[in-house]
């Protein structure tokens, strides 16, 4: 084992074998905390961000928090009973880009893939920013290390995700509950206090600085709405729950509704019953806990340090279906398709590690401040809403199961009521930096578009179809093999034929080897095998563990031990992209065989090359 696998193994934990999947399940309660920590997290910051919008109309028109509050809570609703239908229809995972992709078209798919990759990047971005101002607000001396400390919190959320999903459920239930436990406390003893006659400090002079209008009022809707982000990652990670699936996805997502809906509308009502302006260097749920439990109280502390962990773990809803939804677009060829594969410990850590960095780069630029990318948040999020209630719509009238009118009529009303949202949340926000996002997600399709197109023209330059079947008289097979070589075949295509067709031309003793990682089709690919190259032997290897180059070298230590002194050949076809930018897009196992093999010390290691 080299050093570096040692380290990634102290780090992540041992390598589980594919058969473990089943195993990496998560239960109800874990997945509130895996899959739902975005949205439950929301309420930390949802709040303020309305009271930061109607500040600036003085103090009286800070009341007007509660009505929005309550406007946003019978959208919660709706948005919440809308993916209970989808899960249903969907009990094997119906995330926007599926639903909007199977029912409405290959474009407003892929737009609701971009809007979703967007919003789960600048998930992470405001969650760890947040939960940094939580710490800095707490301890005010820490502010000057803003940015080191965000990126060392990404970096932490990056090593449990990859420790795997069970792992990380378990880590991550207590923060959560923590949390849940303490804004309930909070909203508790705030509740008390009022109605055993404390009288909170009145509202300091807030000067008024813009009108209080409709367009106002829409203005810090639209904030608030910040509050909704997450709630369709239940949707999404269906499969992470343990069996019945679907029915355990549903119940969670009920849960977290009640749960969500009774902390916001307790945290913006005790806001207003307390006064709070928002400060500084201060968040709203910091003030808030300084007035209730007192500025040096363990409970206010035990507060601050569960808001941090759970703004935190809000990143983790990203963590969790970011590496999926690159999964299925990955299988579907519109991302590179190294994000299809799984890691070691059963987690798609490519898409972990890709989102880390983005996120860790959004950090830097932003400076971790919350505000400065709140602006960008949530049009993502809506979009990938609205397309996807409007398909569900259009998926009941193409199914009509038992009572499909009222599931139509609930996406309908999902549909229109996210619409029209994401329509105020564009007109209030645009200008404040929406329009960034709005740009982004065409540009991302655009992507998307041009990796699907590569693929499509490298399957038709490796196309066999069109080759006939082919038939070699076996060449007899002498005692003492004095060239024998090994042809390494990862899938059957030009390139693979035209490799086996050079071992023919220099050796007497030829074993072709592939492995399957559990997705070979193993019945088709000795079909075709036997039609094109009957002469040759294959050996199909399995491997647990989904490594490919660990049992081709182990095949080849023994092929050459039952060759002694001679020279074996391993050949190893590869193809040439036309431009270098193109290799990102392709596992790059030609580059790690050759090392492990000269770390092996096998001898004659050659490339035939395939040009596209």
């Amino acid at each position: 084992m080299s050093f570096f696998s040692q380290i990634k193994q102290v780090l992540l934990g041992k390598s589980l074998p594919t058969s473990a999947h089943a195993e990496e399940r998560l239960t109800n309660a874990a997945a509130l905390a895996v899959l739902s920590s975005d949205a439950l997290s929301s309420v930390a910051y949802a709040t303020e961000e309305i009271l930061l919008v109607l500040v600036a109309a003085g103090s009286l028109a800070l009341g007007w928090s509660i009505p929005i509050a309550i406007a946003i809570i019978l959208l919660l609703a709706i948005v919440i009973f809308s993916y209970r239908q989808t899960i249903r229809a969907y009990p094997k995972g119906g995330g926007s880009y599926i639903v909007a992709r199977e029912n409405l078209g290959l474009y407003p798919g892929l737009v609701a893939a971009a809007s979703l990759m967007i919003d789960y990047i600048l998930t992470v971005t405001v969650s760890v920013s947040a939960g940094t101002a939580a710490l800095t607000s707490a301890k005010p001396e820490l502010q000057p290390y803003t940015i080191e400390l965000c990126l060392v919190f990404t970096l932490l959320i990056m090593v449990v995700n990859l420790r795997g999903v069970r792992e990380s459920g378990q880590i991550f239930m207590m923060p959560t509950y923590g949390f849940i436990a303490g804004v309930f406390v909070m909203i508790g003893i705030g509740f008390y206090k009022i109605f055993t006659g404390y009288v909170p400090p009145i509202y300091p002079d807030v000067p008024i600085k813009e009108p209080l209008g409709l367009f106002f009022i829409l203005r810090a809707f639209a904030a608030g709405c910040t509050a909704l982000t997450g709630v369709e990652a239940i949707s999404d990670g269906v499969l992470a729950f343990k069996s019945p699936e679907w029915k355990n996805a549903r119940l969670t997502l009920l849960f977290l509704g009640e749960i969500l809906g009774i902390m916001f509308v307790g945290i913006t009502f005790l806001a207003n019953a307390y006064h709070i302006v928002p400060a500084a260097g201060q968040t709203v749920v910091s003030l808030l806990g300084r007035q209730i439990f007192g500025n040096n109280s363990w409970a206010y502390y035990f507060l601050q340090v569960a808001t941090l962990l759970i703004l935190l773990l809000a990143a983790n809803t990203s963590f969790a279906d970011f590496p999926r939804l690159c999964y299925f677009l990955a299988r579907d060829g519109f991302l590179p398709r190294q994000l299809a594969l799984l890691g070691d410990r059963l987690v798609y850590e490519n898409g972990i590690m890709v989102l880390s960095f983005c996120a860790a780069v959004l950090l830097v630029i932003f400076k971790g401040e919350v505000s400065a990318v709140i602006p960008l948040y949530a049009v993502g999020v809506f979009t990938s809403f609205t397309l996807s209630q409007a398909g569900m719509i259009r998926h009941w009238f193409k199914e009509k199961t038992a009572g499909w009118r009222a599931s139509a009529a609930m996406n309908g009303v999902g549909s229109l009521a996210t619409s029209v949202v994401l329509a105020v949340i564009i007109s209030t926000k645009f200008f404040l930096g929406a329009w960034l996002v709005i740009l982004a997600i065409p540009l991302v399709v655009g992507l998307f578009v041009a990796i699907r197109r590569h693929y499509q023209y490298v399957a038709q330059r490796l196309s066999i179809s069109e080759i006939p079947a082919r038939s070699y008289i076996p060449r007899p097979k002498s005692e003492v093999a004095n060239h024998p070589a090994v042809v390494v075949v990862g899938n059957l295509n030009r390139g693979t034929v035209e490799a086996l067709d050079y071992a023919r031309s220099i050796a007497d003793e030829i074993v072709a080897v592939h492995v399957d990682i559990g997705s070979t089709d193993r019945e088709k690919l000795q079909q075709r095998w036997q039609e094109l190259e009957p002469d040759i032997p294959l050996v199909i290897l399995d491997s647990p563990y989904r490594s490919v180059v660990s049992p081709i070298v182990d095949f080849i230590g023994k092929f050459e031990a039952q060759h002694p002194g001679v020279l074996s050949t391993i050949i190893i076809p590869a193809f040439v992209t036309r431009n270098w930018w193109e290799n990102l897009l392709h596992n790059q196992t030609t580059i790690f065989l050759k090392a492990a093999l000269r770390s092996k010390k096998s001898r004659v290691v050659t490339t035939v090359r395939y040009y596209l």
